[in-house]
């Protein structure tokens, strides 16, 4: 009898013993361990993070750090940390945070447009994901990436097109760089080279062209009026005289992308440079600012008609006065210079 009893007292606290080590690890499993205030909050894992990088970043996250760390263990993330972007939620427990620290990398839109050097790209890009400004450039200019893909330090930036792309926020810069390079063999389907072949211009000339398009004016449904034009000057051997290549000249020349320049000066136009539309015929030898897609289509499907000349219109800002002649074009110059300086813009 008092065995019996020893023995049902061993089974008592052997009970009561699994049902509180069941409740601890049931509270570890799944009670909620979130320590911010807001619905969600976001976490950004480097990559070739330790579990104390790791820890340091998540611990401001979690109300418990004992069990999340119990947790980690026995689900082995702990030696197996994922870089990228996750999203936490408020009220998540210790089961759900590491399923989702272990594989829901969430994407990142990475979007970029009209940037004018190489730099300023890789600037742009890198304040989108992890890899820094500095990789993202000597990618970018990796000499033996450009040539066998058809490119120059001058023709680099035509090979990106602006627009917003799905990425993993842990992208390498050679991986940005990769994914860029197969969307541009995407953009130049069937259509638009077809269209190019008509104009008997290459890739990259039709962006160079585009890029002068894109700078002469922000008014979307003017650019295909302004393409034609400068197809109009190329097809009669003319000087394109563009000033917006000039002041990209301007600014190659100083070796600062940063400076302002309002108007260009008669004295700019002999300015000995290739970029320098009025001095060398044909189009530049690269993009003078990396073109809208809207700016390149404009070259590829341009209006037809007879105009050689244009000017900007101070009646419409932001528009031109197109003429077909250069006696109507200097008639409509008059208006804009009397305009320009009555603003007193010098440079």
């Amino acid at each position: 009898m008092y065995i019996k009893k020893i023995l049902l007292i061993i089974v008592l606290l052997g009970l009561i013993a699994g049902g509180a080590f069941a409740y601890l690890i049931y509270n570890a499993l799944f009670s909620p361990n979130t320590a911010f205030n807001n619905k969600e909050a976001y976490i950004y894992i480097p990559t070739g993070s330790s579990y104390d990088d790791f820890t340091n970043l998540v611990a401001p996250l979690l109300s418990d750090m004992e069990t999340f760390e119990a947790v980690a263990k026995r689900k082995k993330y702990i030696d197996n940390i994922k870089p990228g972007k996750y999203l936490l939620k408020k009220g998540m427990n210790n089961n759900e945070i590491v399923n989702t620290l272990r594989s829901k990398n969430i994407p990142v839109n990475v979007s970029f447009n009209n940037q004018e050097t190489m730099e300023k790209l890789a600037g742009r890009v890198s304040s989108q994901i992890e890899a820094d400004s500095i990789s993202l450039l000597k990618a970018f200019t990796d000499p033996e990436f450009l040539q066998e893909n058809g490119f120059t330090g001058d023709t680099g930036l035509s090979m990106f097109i602006p627009n917003s792309y799905e990425f993993f926020w842990n992208t390498s810069a050679t991986g940005f760089r990769d994914r860029m390079r197969k969307e541009y063999l995407r953009f130049w389907n069937d259509d638009r080279l077809k269209n190019a072949e008509v104009l008997d211009l290459t890739q990259i000339q039709v962006i160079s062209l585009a890029s002068i398009v894109q700078k002469e004016t922000a008014k979307v449904n003017e650019r295909p009026r302004v393409a034609g034009l400068y197809l109009n000057r190329l097809k009669k051997n003319m000087l394109l005289q563009a000033d917006p290549t000039v002041i990209y000249a301007l600014k190659r020349e100083l070796g600062n992308f940063d400076t302002v320049i309002k108007r260009v000066l008669y004295k700019d136009l002999e300015l000995n440079s290739p970029y320098n539309t009025y001095k060398y015929a044909g189009i530049p030898p690269g993009p003078i600012t990396m073109p809208d897609i809207s700016a390149i289509d404009a070259v590829l499907k341009p209006e037809k008609h007879d105009y050689y000349y244009m000017v900007a219109n101070v009646e419409d800002f932001g528009y031109h006065k197109f003429a077909t002649n250069l006696a109507q074009h200097n008639r409509n110059k008059v208006q804009y210079i009397r305009w320009i300086n009555e603003q007193n813009i010098n440079r």
